[in-house]
């Protein structure tokens, strides 16, 4: 039975390497919802659909390719997941955690994690890209329950989950760029409704900027396995509330296409200073 911990992360790393010609990626990106172009600068040595590795479902959400994309980025060797298993879905936890632990398993040890995200900020608009600097576990579950796996700290130290000296990689590309980079705290909840607006002033009062359903778990399993992280939200709508109009996925695919230059831009230029 597939438990999603540390052996079937080297099972599944096992059969990804076969395709990797002898390449160990440094880093991995895991593009969130509407985000995927990036996976097209990425000089590919492989492509292997989800459904193909071990232990993976394959992706059902619109704006999720459903790959994984070895291959060169800026001169730099990485591996790029279009998609992700979200809890939503019906998936466990510990699975909407479990690419972190296979991307680890063939060598990656900076892990860059993206979303797409509603604005609680009331400050900012739809288009926006944020800089992660805390989150906030709304979602009630951590992929960490259980028996400790193999390579695993026990009770690993959120005071950073995400990385100063990567965020301040960030913002000097962003800064050489032209680019407004926002700084923020990221609620993940579980979904899949939106939040209602009553939701929303909650969400303020905790202080939180952005809110989404995913993530969370993918950087939880990250520090407990010593990853170093980099997240970066595009904020697709204002959350419920904020705004008279109706909240749609559609709208958030349409937003993070218009955003998806600066995106790319910022991400390859990170890649490029690691």
């Amino acid at each position: 039975m597939t438990t999603f911990g540390a052996s079937d992360a080297k099972a599944a790393a096992d059969a990804i390497r076969n395709r990797l010609r002898g390449t160990e990626p440094a880093i991995a990106i895991i593009l969130g919802s509407g985000l995927g172009g990036l996976a097209d600068e990425i000089e590919p040595i492989a492509k292997i659909p989800f459904g193909n590795i071990p232990g993976f479902p394959s992706a059902t959400v619109t704006g999720h390719a459903g790959q994984l994309i070895a291959g060169t980025l800026a001169g730099k060797s990485v591996v790029a997941l279009a998609g992700r298993f979200h809890m939503y879905e019906g998936h466990d936890v510990r699975l909407a955690a479990f690419p972190t632990r296979v991307v680890h398993a063939i060598g990656a040890k900076t892990l860059i994690v993206s979303n797409a995200a509603g604005g609680v900020n009331r400050l900012w608009q739809p288009g926006d890209l944020m800089l992660i600097r805390d989150h906030i576990n709304l979602m009630f579950r951590n992929p960490l329950v259980g028996a400790v796996e193999a390579g695993d700290l026990r009770f690993p130290d959120m005071s950073e989950p995400y990385d100063s000296r990567l965020c301040e990689i960030a913002r000097r590309v962003a800064t050489s760029q032209g680019l407004s980079l926002r700084e923020g705290v990221y609620a993940g909840l579980l979904g899949p409704s939106y939040e209602t607006a009553a939701e929303v002033r909650m969400l303020g009062l905790l202080g939180a900027d952005a809110v989404g359903m995913s993530t969370v778990p993918e950087v939880i399993v990250a520090r407990a396995i010593g990853m170093r992280i980099l997240g970066v939200s595009c904020i697709t709508n204002l959350a419920c509330g904020l705004s008279n109009n109706p909240i749609t996925h559609a709208e958030v695919l349409e937003t993070t296409a218009a955003a998806a230059g600066k995106f790319k831009a910022l991400i390859r230029g990170v890649v490029e200073a690691l």
